[in-house]
């Protein structure tokens, strides 16, 4: 309810530009206290409340979410310094050494033990077990908690604290500053992708439903060269060499020219894609990177019923990108190959650490007619698919 009543009074009550964020922070403030006289969890209650708002179409949501990671780095970098004024180097000295035997235990035995029983009913691999069982405990979180005993005046309650604050220091310098040689020895590191263009959102007073994006036209992208663009995004203005033009006016787009779209807040990232730089020109070997593409969300057994090709019954309700997942023993990159029975499937596009994009490489045709007419067939077949999946 009180997530709601945010909502409502930030998309109904004319606030000041800059004063939507420290009214989103009171609202906060007063959903946390009015669940606490409840006796209710006030932490739950907004985080609850967190979810509603940040789900909900609102006025100057970009701002709010810039002023409160704000909010949250200072928050932590107070904590850090509160944190650090507990700690009392004389009073380390005598439990440094029990500190390190523990947090090795909980670095080598304890923590991948753990690791390995919970993951054990998933698919995940051993690399990427390890790698989940080296990340380590780190944070200010485990020291804050270490801390409480020390509130309450326990019994040698630093002791507590004193572990706790070695082993995230050892668990920081050791594992923290190793993390990245880790994932490439295990394989496991994902490759660097070129971060997509910058998107300007204003907010319009009266225009919840739509977003204005910005986005530089570069020359190789795919609304320049090929002038594609969604039916659900409108261009609006065009800004070259510093003057404000309609899109007719504008008419032909150039290179270097800054062109705003009116586009619906939950599709305006899905606009990037059509302002990113193209591939090379050259036209890719379909041998190398499959005949056809389908998305990774596409069941084998969707693909068995147009290709013909085999399947477990215990596979059948995987999809392709579980596919990957299951029988490569390390991260899928652009390019990797997997046979399924008489086609091969090929990586063509990888989207957090998953094949989003897979290639279909379909067996050497005879040079009989039969083997080209069935080919046909399955061209013909797969165009619908493909249809739903890639349509614009």
């Amino acid at each position: 309810m009180g997530g709601r009543l945010v909502v409502l009074a930030l998309n109904q009550v004319a606030l000041p530009q800059g004063l939507h964020a420290p009214f989103v922070t009171t609202g906060a403030l007063v959903i946390f206290g009015g669940s606490q006289i409840m006796h209710a969890s006030g932490f739950l209650a907004v985080y609850l409340a967190g979810i509603i708002i940040g789900n909900r179409p609102t006025r100057a949501h970009n701002s709010v979410v810039t002023f409160l990671d704000a909010a949250t780095w200072l928050a932590q970098i107070v904590m850090f310094v509160l944190l650090g004024l507990l700690v009392s180097p004389s009073r380390l000295v005598s439990s440094v050494l029990p500190a390190v035997a523990i947090s090795l235990v909980l670095m080598l035995v304890a923590r991948p033990l753990a690791v390995f029983m919970c993951l054990a009913p998933f698919r995940f691999n051993w690399r990427e077990k390890i790698f989940i069982a080296w990340t380590g405990l780190r944070g200010a979180v485990a020291i804050f908690l270490a801390s409480i005993p020390m509130l309450v005046g326990l019994s040698k309650a630093y002791l507590y604290f004193d572990v706790a604050f070695v082993v995230v220091i050892i668990s920081l310098l050791l594992q923290g500053w190793t993390l990245a040689p880790a994932a490439r020895k295990l394989h496991v590191a994902l490759p660097r992708t070129e971060r997509g263009p910058r998107r300007v959102e204003l907010d319009l007073p009266g225009q919840l439903e739509q977003q204005l994006v910005g986005y530089s036209v570069r020359p190789k992208s795919l609304y320049f060269r090929r002038g594609l663009i969604p039916s659900w995004s409108k261009p609006t203005l065009v800004i070259r060499n510093e003057n404000i033009l309609t899109p007719t006016e504008a008419d032909p787009i150039a290179p270097g020219d800054y062109i705003y779209l009116l586009a619906p807040p939950e599709k305006a990232e899905s606009l990037d894609r059509f302002f990113v730089d193209m591939q090379p020109g050259s036209a890719p070997d379909p041998h190398l990177l499959g005949d056809f593409m389908v998305s990774g969300e596409h069941t084998l057994a969707e693909l068995a019923e147009i290709y013909g090709v085999k399947v477990g019954e215990d596979e059948s309700k995987l999809t392709l990108a579980d596919y990957f997942d299951v029988h490569l023993d390390r991260a899928p990159k652009e390019g990797a190959e997997l046979a399924l029975d008489t086609i091969v499937l090929v990586a063509r596009s990888i989207s957090g650490g998953r094949v989003n994009v897979v290639g279909l490489r379909l067996p050497e045709e005879d040079e009989t007619p039969a083997p080209l007419t069935r080919r046909q067939a399955l061209r013909r077949k797969l165009a619908d698919l493909w249809t739903s999946v890639a349509g614009v």
